[in-house]
């Protein structure tokens, strides 16, 4: 089977000023704009790399919608999967600056915008069924009901086809009713993914066991094949359905600068080394490598590398 695309994300993108000076956020006078998105960051570390993307989604027709399409579009990623909604806006958010290694403060304004009304109608099947795989993330599945109905819908027709799926948590609580509805309504779109990539903490929140290796079995009795679980400064562990299982050691970081990203990247250094048949080992230490890079730079997608910049890590 000939696919034209390698990767094939959904989400929500907004608009995002980031403070250049330390402090309350009351008090900065000065920002600067950046794009920001769990799935755009994945996207971009992806196509920074070589590999053929496209992300789906809506923006509004206003000034952020076309600031997000242009950053995509410099980027090499296909936007032929976006909708310009001439109804709902672009949403944006204000992040604080961070240079100690603190997490930034971050405030959203995306209540009601054109991500938020994505569907089962943006669907575009001859789009998903060109590429070879489908990321997808928890930030997606939480900002409506009917984003998560898109998703539902993506994975079962990826599966269905042969495609491999991975899925990043990106838990985010206050997006959800409740966290019984998080962890029933993540753990659905879990159970259908090749390689589930968890936070420990997230993985003890979705699953009630308290270990690495209690974590992945969770998902692999239900049907996944990888579990890689990022462990903080002890770096990941990972487990497959085959028993092979094994820790990766952290790439050292002396200067932590902002921690936002950090799993983005980590999904990028994973999901790209096992498109081009990397072996689990090694891709979890791509994954650890980038997103060690990620922490060491302001901004969420600074950090990511291109290719040649990969062969310096």
């Amino acid at each position: 089977m000939h696919n034209a695309l390698d990767v094939i994300t959904l989400g929500e993108a907004m608009a995002m000023f980031v403070a250049t000076e330390t402090g309350d956020l009351a008090e900065a006078g000065h920002f600067i704009k950046r794009a920001a998105g769990a799935e755009l960051n994945v996207a971009t570390g992806l196509a920074r790399l070589g590999l053929k993307v496209s992300w789906v989604s809506r923006v509004g027709d206003d000034s952020f919608g076309r600031f997000i399409l242009n950053t995509l579009r410099k980027e090499g990623i296909d936007t032929s999967g976006v909708t310009l909604d001439t109804r709902y806006p672009t949403g944006f958010q204000l992040k604080s600056k961070c240079d100690d290694g603190t997490d930034p403060i971050v405030e959203y304004f995306r209540k009601g915008s054109a991500a938020s009304h994505l569907s089962p109608e943006d669907f575009n099947a001859a789009l998903f069924s060109d590429a070879r795989h489908l990321h997808m993330s928890g930030v997606a599945a939480a900002i409506s009901t009917t984003s998560y109905a898109l998703l539902e819908h993506a994975a079962k027709a990826m599966k269905s086809q042969g495609k491999t799926l991975s899925f990043d948590p990106n838990l985010r609580p206050v997006l959800w009713k409740s966290e019984a509805e998080m962890v029933e309504k993540l753990n659905a779109l879990a159970f259908q993914a090749d390689w589930v990539l968890p936070g420990l903490k997230e993985g003890v929140i979705l699953t009630g066991q308290q270990t690495p290796e209690g974590i992945a079995d969770f998902y692999l009795q239900r049907g996944v094949k990888a579990v890689i679980i990022k462990t903080g400064p002890d770096g990941a562990w990972f487990k497959t359905a085959e028993g092979e299982q094994g820790a990766v050691a952290p790439v050292i970081v002396e200067n932590v600068v902002d921690t936002v990203g950090a799993g983005d990247g980590f999904a990028v250094g994973v999901i790209s080394a096992l498109l081009e048949g990397k072996t689990l080992h090694d891709a979890v230490r791509r994954g650890n490598a980038i997103g060690a890079r990620a922490i060491q730079v302001p901004g969420d997608s600074e950090g990511l590398p291109t290719r040649a910049e990969l062969g310096a890590l």
